[in-house]
């Protein structure tokens, strides 16, 4: 079977970027403030959380790894054209802006039977079906299939047997099981400033190590506690 696990990385708009009615209703729990300060932190709370949503954020770069044969590729956003590879060989990286690199997912991702992803389910699937609306892209499959569809393994409703026990994240159950951690090098909320800074480069190499890492833990969850034939 054709498996693809992919993940994505997102960065946020600038507050400037929305007109003022949506600037209002963005901040309007910064307005609920006390004091001068607390609303100014409240405000800086809020933006900092536009990246996780994709009518205020944007898609910076998708990685994907085919699971049986090891090779993958990288699509991330920059404001030229370079193409490059990994020092083994087996990984594949390409910018372009967003609508080319989200148009490209949708056409890598056609053939695969199924898909495994670490809390795509709650994060990168409606993200990237959203965004890809937004921006005029008719997605080439649906990505929110009914749980009991086999099509997609989310590992985090898998490791949490759909929410019955605590959630993780990817690097505390990495640590956990004893793999890689994806976060040694960097850590998701440093990606906005990677971007500002344009470090495209850095971006797109550490959504692969969220991918690597992913499929790691897709191993030991299928080898100890998947059942299913």
């Amino acid at each position: 079977m054709a498996q693809l696990v992919f993940d994505i990385e997102t960065v946020g708009m600038p507050i400037e970027s929305f007109d003022e009615a949506q600037q209002q209703y963005l901040l309007k729990l910064a307005e609920r403030e006390e004091t001068p300060e607390r609303q100014e932190r409240k405000r800086e709370e809020l933006i900092a959380q536009f990246n996780l949503y994709p009518f205020t954020a944007q898609v910076v770069a998708i990685g994907m790894l085919n699971v049986e044969t090891r090779k993958g590729r990288v699509y991330y956003q920059a404001p030229t054209k370079e193409s490059w590879r990994s020092e083994d060989n087996l990984i594949e990286y390409e910018s372009g802006s967003e609508i080319e690199i989200l148009k490209k997912f949708w056409e890598d991702v056609r053939p695969y039977k199924q898909l495994i992803t670490f809390n795509g389910r709650g994060f990168d699937c409606p993200f990237l079906l959203l965004r890809s609306a937004i921006l005029g892209i008719k997605p080439t499959r649906n990505l929110m299939l009914s749980r009991s569809d086999t099509e997609h393994i989310d590992l985090l409703e898998k490791l949490t047997f759909y929410g019955v026990t605590r959630r993780f994240s990817l690097d505390f159950y990495c640590r956990a099981f004893g793999l890689p951690s994806p976060k040694e090098r960097l850590s998701g909320p440093q990606i906005n400033a990677l971007f500002a800074e344009g470090k495209y480069r850095e971006i797109a190499q550490y959504c692969f190590d969220d991918v690597r890492a992913t499929a790691e833990l897709y191993q030991r969850w299928r080898e100890f506690l998947s059942f299913e034939g």
